[in-house]
């Protein structure tokens, strides 16, 4: 169709972006410092950008284009706002992290001024789960006379797989087993896991945050249709394991046996919480 439409002089144009900044509709933008009309469906054909020119580099022109869309313009223009609202938050969370991270200290000591491989319990991580945080671990091996042993240390492991997605339902090893629920970075963060968890229990690992199953179902059938003794549940001392330990103990009321549990938490310098 022909209609009125906005013609741009980009001779003219001294690039000040005013005529931008008029245009209630998005129709103009700044290409290479030159204004110019991005969408004839855009513009409108009032002309609010023709008075704000300082060069008078706008005219109206009648020719051939596309019909004002105004549809078109509003979603255009929420969705400019929502990218806005993004790009700040995103914006503010940078800089509170920066300065959260400048205001807390790289080492901490206590009271008696030795030094911590922890921060205090009540400081605030300034943003994300607290298990991904990346922290240097200094173990004192003053007293780790069995760390310089030479003699080969023997798997524990009596079956396979042990990944609780992979395991079935049903197997022999699970006849009269103690069951070890186990997150598997547990065996990397304690020292002694094998000859502590591992032996004499049937392992059955997993991660809460990184895989996508339903654990509870799994470990519910798996209590349910085996005759299982005992079942201990090893998880860190992150948030984010909760989800396994919630998992079994949920499992354990959902399969209607009364059988004895315990729930151990390592601490990511590999020790022993509770």
């Amino acid at each position: 169709m022909v209609r009125r439409v906005i013609e741009i002089d980009e001779e003219a144009c001294i690039g000040c972006g005013l005529c931008a900044n008029a245009c209630h509709e998005g129709a103009i933008g700044m290409v290479n410092g030159k204004a110019k009309l991005m969408r004839d469906d855009y513009c409108d054909g009032f002309g609010d950008c023709l008075p704000a020119c300082p060069v008078d580099a706008i005219k109206f022109i009648e020719r051939e284009a596309a019909a004002y869309d105004e549809a078109a313009v509003l979603a255009a223009k929420k969705a400019k706002e929502t990218a806005n609202k993004l790009s700040s938050a995103m914006s503010s969370i940078k800089n509170n992290n920066a300065k959260s991270k400048n205001e807390m200290k790289d080492n901490f000591t206590d009271a008696n001024g030795n030094y911590s491989k922890h921060r205090d319990a009540d400081m605030i991580e300034p943003c994300g789960c607290p298990g991904t945080r990346a922290q240097t671990i200094i173990h004192d091996n003053s007293c780790n006379v069995n760390n310089n042993v030479s003699e080969k240390i023997q798997s524990e492991l009596t079956q396979w797989p042990v990944q609780i997605q992979l395991l079935p339902v049903t197997a022999p090893f699970y006849n009269n087993a103690n069951l070890l629920i186990a997150a598997d970075c547990t065996a990397y963060a304690y020292g002694d896991f094998h000859r502590k968890f591992v032996k004499n229990r049937v392992v059955l690992v997993g991660c809460p945050k990184l895989d996508d199953a339903d654990y509870q179902s799994k470990l519910t059938a798996i209590i349910s249709q085996n005759d299982i003794k005992s079942v201990t549940i090893v998880r860190m001392e992150v948030p984010c394991c909760g989800g396994l330990e919630n998992a079994a103990k949920e499992a354990l009321k959902a399969s209607g046996k009364f059988i004895p549990w315990q729930v151990v938490t390592i601490s990511t310098d590999g020790r022993i919480l509770d």
